[in-house]
């Protein structure tokens, strides 16, 4: 018996002392990561699904509430060569750039399409929360022949623009947050709020989707590198991950240096060593992401006009637009209605701040194309669309343009389909912010009580 219970104790304590270092471990990986000691290692090749080894989420404190998909039935604006775009809730509406075009357009209604054959059941077969048919996210392929979107009930519907026709509505596993193409537009990328990459043929436009890659945190945004070699991924962890695309276990690099989440990425096509980052710091970066270095940090607070309210202290861009011609970019603020227009240097790798555009109503989004200028999509029922032309070296709006008639007299008349898909300014990126909690406080004052009731007891027992 007393053997029996020595071995017990042994083991036991054993046991005990194996948790502890494993705690101990961890705890001084995070004191290492916190101080920028310990980096960010590559995962193993070959699992199944690589971990996401560099995440700070676990170490974090907690975040409140379970934010909903960026950005969900949101008003916004897709541009290609000769196609533009604009959706509002489950509807968009298409139409060519060129004044040769005819006045057709083509109008789609997601809550029209095909629905999924049977809803999906809870762990006690109740149903689970049955999505809106707004839309999501949407993009058009490089090319332009190819137009896709996801919205709030997990499909993928993928359309060919020559002539516009609905090719395929394929289910994703979760909601999505950003898809785009390949470059070659041989697959569609799709990433989703719970970290996952799947991706989809578009030669094969039935076919299910491919798990990729995937993060421990929620994905805001999907790139490709011009020559389809990479994939770049950005989280709400403050990360983005370079990946390449034949083998995504394999990571190349981080882009680290973000204080919030990161909203935004874009790889410069023109030169596919440098990549655009914005986040909810209120930065714009330039990155030669493919080893991780960081060129420039731009404080986009800092560039704001003296009358800025304090409440626009902080906020996050939603629009990262580029011009191949003269390498101009534009920059989208989430809750001002500012365009912020930049300039890359190519020779020095910096970015040179131009121009501040301001409006007197909300821009919902805005997309650059190359011969016709900047297109801006904002809350005016009475001129919806405006387009910028590069005037002397400033941009400055076109008065006359056929094109931009022909597309603001059909949003006037549809305008129930963008203002109704249209959230608040607060609801985009308001909840991917960090949340802090200050409990030490409480306790260190509870903590001083209980000491000064101890010592009060030790007198009173000394002198009764």
């Amino acid at each position: 018996m007393y053997v029996t219970h020595l071995i017990e104790f042994t083991v036991n304590s054993t046991a005990r002392w194996v948790r502890e270092c494993r705690v101990a471990r961890v705890v001084s990986a995070h004191a290492l990561y916190s101080e920028g000691v310990l980096l960010p290692e590559s995962p193993v090749s070959g699992s199944k699904r690589a971990p996401d080894v560099s995440t700070r989420r676990a170490w974090k404190p907690a975040r409140v509430g379970s934010p909903q998909v960026l950005m969900a039935g949101s008003a916004a604006l897709d541009v290609s060569r000769n196609g533009l775009v604009v959706r509002g809730g489950s509807r968009f509406l298409a139409t060519g750039t060129d004044c040769s075009d005819d006045d057709n357009f083509f109008t789609y209604d997601c809550s029209k399409a095909e629905k999924k054959a049977q809803e999906d059941k809870g762990e006690e077969g109740q149903t689970l929360y049955k999505g809106s048919d707004n839309i999501l996210a949407s993009t058009f392929s490089r090319s332009g022949n190819y137009f896709a979107l996801t919205d709030d009930n997990k499909r993928l519907i993928l359309f060919s623009t020559k002539p516009w026709k609905c090719l395929s509505i394929r289910t994703v596993v979760r909601r999505c947050t950003a898809l785009t193409f390949t470059a070659t537009d041989e697959k569609i990328l799709v990433a989703d709020k719970s970290g996952d990459v799947y991706s989809f043929s578009v030669l094969a436009p039935f076919q299910g989707g491919k798990l990729e890659l995937g993060h421990l945190s929620m994905l805001l945004d999907v790139a490709m590198s011009p020559d389809d070699r990479y994939i770049l991924t950005a989280d709400r962890d403050e990360k983005i991950r370079v990946s390449l695309f034949a083998a995504p276990h394999n990571i190349e690099s981080f882009c680290l240096g973000h204080t919030e989440f990161v909203s935004r990425i874009f790889v410069v096509p023109n030169h596919p060593d440098l990549l655009l980052s914005t986040s909810g710091d209120c930065t714009l970066r330039l990155w030669e992401y493919k080893i991780g270095k960081e060129l420039q940090c731009c404080h986009l607070n800092k560039l704001r006009n003296p009358e800025t309210t304090q409440c626009e202290k902080i906020f996050a861009v939603s629009r990262i637009t580029y011009c191949c011609r003269e390498n101009y970019i534009a920059i989208l603020c989430d809750c001002i209605p500012v365009i912020y227009i930049f300039q890359l240097d190519d020779t020095k790798k910096q970015l040179i701040y131009k121009q501040q555009l301001t409006f007197n109503y909300r821009v919902w989004d805005i997309a650059f194309e190359e011969t016709q200028g900047l297109w801006i999509l904002q809350e005016c029922r009475e001129m919806p669309v405006l387009l910028y032309h590069l005037e002397n070296g400033q941009w400055q709006p076109v008065s006359k343009n056929e094109v931009l008639k022909k597309i603001s007299n059909n949003l006037h008349e549809n305008w129930t389909m963008v203002e109704g898909g249209s959230p608040g300014m607060d609801d985009s990126f308001s909840s991917l912010y960090k949340t802090t909690f200050d409990n030490m406080t409480n306790y260190l004052k509870k903590k001083e009580e209980r000491v000064q009731q101890q010592l009060e007891k030790k007198k009173r027992r000394k002198n009764p």
